[in-house]
């Protein structure tokens, strides 16, 4: 009896002004396929004004444009249907992929009821900042604590095989016109038809990217809350995975009392131990988060980090409640275009 034939993999990077990132990110993917662990590495411009295409066809990557400036699910379509492997790895131009990717991918795709994998970010990001490190490794900590196996896709560093893409028509780039949760709706296709999304702890990837304070705010509202609860609430309610589990509202309601407690603080009936007891409370119901946060940064790094991640539940938890009212009171049915 012969072996089963060899699964190739298709590497894609949709690439907007990332040529200061293309020297850091380029190489580990280039050495891949220089080992024969990768079958093809795509990099798509998608219309950059600086010298993204020219460094990335310098560096040995094959080069695809855009016709025109759309977003990373564009870029990836594109790449998709000019692609020759079995299987389609999505990696970001601002994650440095660790070696042994492709035989992670390999090795979740060998059970033929899998349709799709991801991965996470490592435990040391690449950003200078405190609230950069909080935002990339709040990311990994959700992903590498999850349930093994998902109900969503994450295209940061994430694989899909290439028969059920194309079967299922890529990323919607109609409603998500720009970079949202394009990956997460795909992902609840993929499981609508049938097939299993695998959580792999092991395909990793460094995330560069450096947040500020403003841009976290505006993405994680507008982005990523508004256009997943109503991506929720129109199809199949709240899901128990990833971010949205039932522990993670608990969490978000306790953050509410903790933010009423603050906005009452100079009332006489309320002193300022109620608030500190609040916020205790907040890091005991979030103490494995904490102890990791304090063991990749330090106690210091830690409070502010739970600080601020009461005002993330605070914000994410009001958007969800804002589209409930949407969609039951207001009567908005079918609002998930993202603009």
């Amino acid at each position: 009896m012969s072996a089963p034939r060899r699964q190739t993999i298709s590497a894609i990077m949709p690439a907007y002004n990332a040529e200061r990132l293309l020297e850091r990110v380029l190489p580990p993917l280039l050495q891949m396929l220089h080992d024969g662990e990768l079958d093809e590495l795509l990099v798509v411009d998608d219309c950059s004004t600086d010298a993204t295409a020219a460094t990335a066809r310098e560096m040995g990557a094959t080069v695809l444009t855009t016709p025109a400036n759309g977003g990373p699910g564009v870029a990836r379509n594109l790449a998709a249907r000019a692609a020759r492997g079995d299987i389609l790895w999505f990696i970001d131009s601002d994650v440095i992929a660790h070696p042994g990717g492709p035989e992670e991918i390999r090795r979740a795709f060998a059970d033929q009821g899998v349709e799709a994998c991801f991965g996470s970010y490592d435990d040391n990001p690449g950003a200078p900042s405190w609230f950069s490190n909080y935002k990339n490794l709040l990311h990994r900590y959700h992903h590498q604590s999850a349930r093994r196996e998902a109900t969503t896709f994450w295209s940061g560093c994430g694989a899909v095989r290439a028969s059920t893409f194309a079967d299922l028509g890529g990323f919607d780039t109609e409603i998500y016109r720009v970079p949202s949760i394009e990956d997460v709706e795909l992902g609840y296709r993929i499981k609508a038809a049938g097939g299993r999304i695998l959580v792999c702890p092991d395909l990793l990837g460094k995330h560069l990217k450096v947040w500020t304070l403003k841009q976290a705010i505006f993405t994680d509202i507008f982005r990523r809350a508004l256009p997943w609860s109503r991506l929720m609430i129109a199809r199949e309610g709240l899901t128990d995975d990833l971010n949205t589990g039932k522990a993670e509202r608990a969490r978000a309601l306790l953050a509410g009392l903790f933010a009423l407690s603050l906005l009452a603080w100079p009332t006489p009936w309320l002193s300022w131990p109620v608030p500190v007891a609040l916020f205790a409370l907040a890091i005991l119901a979030n103490w494995r988060f904490f102890r990791f946060l304090t063991g990749s940064g330090g106690l210091a790094f830690a409070l502010a980090s739970m600080l601020y991640h009461q005002l993330y539940y605070l914000y994410s938890g009001a958007a969800y409640v804002w589209c409930l009212f949407e969609y039951h009171v207001l009567g908005r049915r079918n609002r998930l275009h993202v603009p």
